[in-house]
């Protein structure tokens, strides 16, 4: 091998080293290159009432991503989350839809509804959690099998069709507004932000980092690797509750979450969070949820008519073999670099 060529190889693997370390500067990056893009293929693409209704849009992936990122620092993985907002969609419509409705309901209260869905999304975590850490379970069959289970049971309740006339009070949270913007974007920002300072300023989130960068020297140190876990897995299924009560649709169908799991690991890989574990950031899981969302959005401006969803999966899964390459680039020189001192 000539210097020419291993130079230009180092080159290389600097340049990708540099990406992963800074990847919320190389998203930023991108999402100027696509959004200019955009406006000129479009330009009423960048009109404000325009670039609300993306944020709305990307509202329920962005809080389930804060969730997996969570699950995926410390060195698990969750594939359920699709399917237990789906389930939880149905159980939500069920408990408020009015007993009158063409699919009737139970006609409860919304707030009974709400309190019970955050209730029941955070138990689907704790099992998981559980089964991850006391059974032992690797967490992708642990939630592979949670996947298969919630669709069954959705597909139950779901059986005698979609769930409509549902009240106005639990639309609102889909589609309300306050001060001019939809709730959904409030309660995505609110997530956001509460996620951010809960990782760097409290204890808990110096222990989730610590867990996922060595758990062995985490359990020796007096932390319970099995707590962490568990609660991360339980706040996961909390914020896909939340989701599910800013749910944009007026029906609820059986196809809700449907691939959803793929596109939110997709946004927190691509967004710097290694997967295996210790690292990533809030901003940058946020900054790959809007690339994902934005060029979803593209992609239907560019009207490719019904193919539009085969470009997007295309798109999904060379992301993720980018972040993957990264990833495994950075870590391989950061070993190199350790072994040189």
């Amino acid at each position: 091998m000539t210097m020419a060529v291993r130079e230009r190889k180092r080159g290389v693997g600097a340049f990708l080293w540099l990406l992963a370390a800074k990847r919320e500067y190389g998203l930023g990056i991108l999402l100027i290159l696509l959004l200019a893009i955009v406006s000129i293929r479009s330009p009423e693409f960048l009109a404000p009432l325009n670039i609300r209704d993306v944020l709305a849009n990307a509202s329920q992936t962005a809080v389930i991503a804060c969730g997996v990122m969570l699950v995926i620092v410390t060195g698990e993985i969750d594939i359920s989350v699709g399917s237990a907002l789906g389930f939880l969609t149905a159980v939500l419509g069920t408990m408020v839809a009015p007993t009158d409705a063409p699919n009737p309901g139970l006609g409860w209260p919304v707030w009974v509804g709400i309190l019970l869905t955050l209730c029941m999304g955070t138990g689907i975590g704790v099992i998981n959690g559980l089964l991850v850490t006391l059974v032992r379970v690797p967490s992708i069959i642990v939630t592979l099998a949670m996947l298969m289970i919630l669709k069954s049971v959705t597909s139950m309740i779901m059986h005698r069709g979609n769930l409509s006339n549902l009240p106005a009070s639990l639309s609102y949270w889909g589609t309300g507004t306050f001060w001019g913007i939809q709730l959904p974007i409030w309660v995505m920002g609110t997530v956001v932000v509460g996620m951010w300072l809960m990782i760097t300023f409290t204890p808990i989130g110096r222990r989730i980092y610590a867990v996922g960068s060595n758990a062995n020297a985490a359990e020796l140190s007096g932390l319970s690797v099995t707590r962490v876990k568990i609660f991360v897995f339980a706040l996961t299924g909390f914020l896909v509750g939340v989701a599910t009560i800013i749910t944009q649709l007026a029906t609820f169908d059986a196809g809700i979450g449907r691939g959803l799991e793929l596109l939110v690991v997709t946004c927190v890989v691509v967004g710097g969070v290694s997967i295996s574990g210790g690292q990533g950031t809030v901003l940058g899981v946020f900054l790959g949820v809007l690339l994902l969302t934005i060029q979803k959005t593209f992609l239907i401006f560019l009207k490719l008519g019904a193919g539009w969803s085969n470009w997007d999966k295309a798109i999904q899964g060379r992301l993720i073999l980018a972040a993957v390459l990264i990833d495994h680039v950075a870590s391989q020189r950061t070993k190199r670099g350790r072994g040189g001192h």
